[in-house]
C-alpha cells in the first residue's frame, strides 16, 4: 500500500520534527535561540554564552560559569599532532577550492584520530563531548588551512582570547582590534543557527542514521558550500564591486533583474520582511562608516526600489549575506574566508541539532515520486 504524501517542492513549510533550539518567524522578521531573540543575544552577550545556551539549555548564570565553560573549550582548540601534520598536504590539495573544502577532509581526520564513534552507540555525555571538541577545533582548522594556502605558517590558538578574537588572531597572527573583534563576534552569534536550513537539515538527516559527529558535520559543510546557501557573502560584495559607482546602480540592477538573474544578498526563502540579521549588521557597518558602507546603503535602497517595481507583490530585501560581506571586509577578513567564517559559527548550531536529533532513534527516510519510463519492461538481449 502506498502511504506517501505529496509536499511542496524543497519541503517548503513542511514540519519534519520538533526542536527546542530555536525558530524563524519569517512573516514577523524575527528569529530566536531557545527563548531569546538571536539579535538581542548578538548585541549583548559573548559567543561562548550563546554556545553554552545551545549546548546546555541556558545562558551562563554568572561570570564564574562563563569562565568555566571558556576554560573547558580552550584546550580543545589545539589540534592533535596527526591532524596538524596532515594540514600542509591538505592545503596544497585544496589550493583551488579553498579552506571550506579542506575542512571537510580535516574534520573527518579529526574525528577519526579522536576516536569519534557513532552517536547511536554513545551516551548523551559522550556525544556532547565529541561535539564540543569538533566545534572548538573548526576555527583552528580553517585558519591553518587558509594560512598554509597563503604560504604562511599556522598560528597556534591562544587560551586567553575569546572565540571571535582568537579566530581573528589565528587568521592574521596579530591580536585584533577590540572593535573589529566585537563586530565579528556579533556576526558569528547571529549566524549560529537559523531554523531548518539546508545544512542544518543535512546534519540532522545524517545524525538520524546514527553516524558520528564528524560525519554529520562534514555533510553539513558540504551543504553550506553551495552558493545558494552559505556561499553568498563574498558574491554580494562582488556585486558592489561590479556596480562600481552610484550612477551605474540602476542600469546594472535593471539589466540583471530583467535577464532573470539573481541579485546576491537579496531575498530569502523564509523572511517576508527585512532580515533581522541584515538590519543588525547594517547598524554594525554604520558604526565603522566610510565609502563602502555609504555605497552599500545606497545600493540597497536602489535595489529594493527596482525589485518592488519589476517584481510587484514580492517582499525582497537584503539578507544576512549583503551586510555580512561589508562587515567582514571592514574587519580585514579576506573574501575567500567569508563563507568559512560563517561555518565557524554555524558549526555550533549544527552540533546542537545533531545532539538533539541523536536523542531520537527514528531514521529520516522520505520518499520520491518516480517519473521515468514505465516499469517493468523486458531487458533487451545484447545482439
Amino acid at each position: 500500500m502506498n502511504t506517501s504524501v505529496d509536499v511542496p517542492r524543497g519541503l517548503a513549510g513542511v514540519v519534519v520534527t520538533e526542536t527546542e533550539l530555536g525558530d524563524v518567524r519569517g512573516r514577523e522578521g524575527f528569529y530566536h535561540y531557545r527563548q531569546y531573540s538571536a539579535v538581542e543575544l548578538a548585541g549583548s552577550r559573548a559567543f561562548e554564552d550563546v554556545w553554552h545556551l545551545m549546548f546546555r539549555g541556558a545562558l551562563p548564570a554568572d561570570a564564574a560559569e562563563r569562565a568555566a565553560f571558556a576554560a573547558e573549550i580552550a584546550p580543545l582548540r589545539t589540534l592533535p599532532a596527526e591532524v596538524r601534520e596532515a594540514l600542509p598536504a591538505l592545503a596544497r590539495a585544496t589550493a583551488l577550492s579553498g579552506p571550506l573544502a579542506g575542512l571537510r577532509t580535516a574534520l573527518s581526520l579529526l574525528g577519526a584520530s579522536a576516536g569519534f564513534r557513532p552517536v547511536y552507540d554513545l551516551t548523551p555525555e559522550r556525544r556532547a563531548a565529541d561535539a564540543l571538541a569538533a566545534c572548538a577545533a573548526v576555527p583552528t582548522l580553517l585558519t591553518a588551512l587558509h594560512r598554509l594556502g597563503q604560504g604562511l605558517e599556522p598560528v597556534e590558538p591562544r587560551a586567553d582570547l575569546p572565540y571571535a578574537a582568537n579566530y581573528l588572531y589565528m587568521l592574521t597572527g596579530e591580536e585584533p582590534d577590540p572593535v573589529k573583534a566585537r563586530a565579528v563576534e556579533r556576526y558569528l552569534i547571529s549566524t549560529i543557527d537559523h531554523g531548518f536550513n539546508a545544512s542544518t537539515f543535512t546534519a540532522r538527516v545524517i545524525a538520524s542514521t546514527g553516524a558520528d559527529v564528524a560525519a554529520c558535520l562534514t555533510g553539513a559543510i558540504g551543504a553550506l558550500s553551495g552558493p545558494l546557501h552559505g556561499g553568498a557573502p563574498s558574491r554580494a560584495l562582488d556585486t558592489l564591486d561590479a556596480i562600481g559607482t552610484a550612477d551605474r546602480i540602476d542600469p546594472w540592477i535593471r539589466e540583471k533583474v530583467l535577464a532573470g538573474e539573481r541579485i546576491m544578498g537579496f531575498g530569502h526563502p523564509v523572511y517576508r520582511t527585512e532580515d533581522p540579521r541584515s538590519r543588525m549588521l547594517r547598524d554594525t557597518a554604520r558604526e565603522f562608516g566610510g565609502p563602502l558602507v555609504d555605497f552599500a546603503v545606497e545600493v540597497e535602497r536602489h535595489v529594493e526600489r527596482i525589485l518592488a517595481e519589476l517584481k510587484p507583490g514580492r517582499e525582497l530585501h537584503t539578507n544576512v549575506e549583503f551586510y555580512a560581506g561589508v562587515v567582514m571586509e571592514l574587519c580585514g577578513l579576506p573574501r575567500e574566508m567569508f563563507t568559512p567564517t560563517f561555518c565557524a559559527a554555524r558549526v555550533v548550531g549544527w552540533s546542537a541539532n545533531i545532539l538533539e536529533q541523536a536523542a531520537d532513534s527514528k531514521i529520516i527516510r522520505p520518499a520520491a515520486r518516480y517519473t521515468g519510463p514505465t516499469p517493468p519492461q523486458p531487458v533487451p538481449v545484447l545482439g
